[in-house]
């Protein structure tokens, strides 16, 4: 209508308008999305609210949306990040601990992964098992580098098994464990 009849939509009152758009909003609306709130996870919640907040405040509607998704995004992250673990096993007879990492490995999740291992322990082999994970940024690839060079310091041999195809091409793109000249600048220079 606004491109084939605009000289008959400039005939109607602003007022009219604006009423049809307040109707159609009201319509539109999910009425049930209020009464929800409680039934609703916390996380959910606060990107509706905050998106509508925003939409209102700004009076732009893809602020609003930015916003939601943003938080949104931070949310899944902060999730997902928590589904991660490392199990260990040791074999005493070849002095050697296995660690088997099984989630995703990305920022979200990158401390929790270094301090799964215990690097003070007196083995003398370590087998970082990769099948069950997936790095994904530049951040897990340093938390990788910093596992194994810190293993490395206390005398272990480190082998790391098992990685799928996406996380070995992130790792030789940024891994700097096996690059001597990198790994004390990855520690700080100590």
């Amino acid at each position: 209508m606004v491109v084939f009849l605009d000289e008959w939509l400039k005939q109607i009152p602003m007022a009219a308008l604006v009423a049809v758009m307040i109707m159609v909003s009201i319509g539109t609306f999910s009425w049930s999305s209020i009464t929800d709130l409680g039934k609703h996870p916390l996380s959910s919640n606060i990107v509706m609210i905050t998106t509508v907040v925003v939409v209102v405040v700004t009076h732009n509607l893809a602020m609003g949306v930015l916003m939601g998704v943003l938080l949104a995004t931070l949310f899944f992250a902060n999730k997902i990040g928590r589904f991660m673990a490392v199990k260990s096993h040791f074999s005493p007879e070849e002095n050697k601990r296995t660690y088997k990492v099984v989630g995703q490995i990305f920022f979200a999740s990158a401390e929790q992964f270094i301090a799964s291992f215990d690097f003070k322990e007196a083995a003398s082999h370590v087998v970082i098992d990769l099948t069950d994970a997936h790095f994904w940024d530049i951040t897990s690839v340093s938390s990788l580098d910093k596992v194994v060079i810190k293993f490395r310091r206390e005398g272990a041999t480190v082998n790391i098994i098992g990685m799928n195809e996406a996380t070995e091409t992130v790792v030789d793109k940024f891994g700097v464990h096996n690059d001597p000249n990198e790994v004390d600048k990855l520690l700080g220079g100590h």
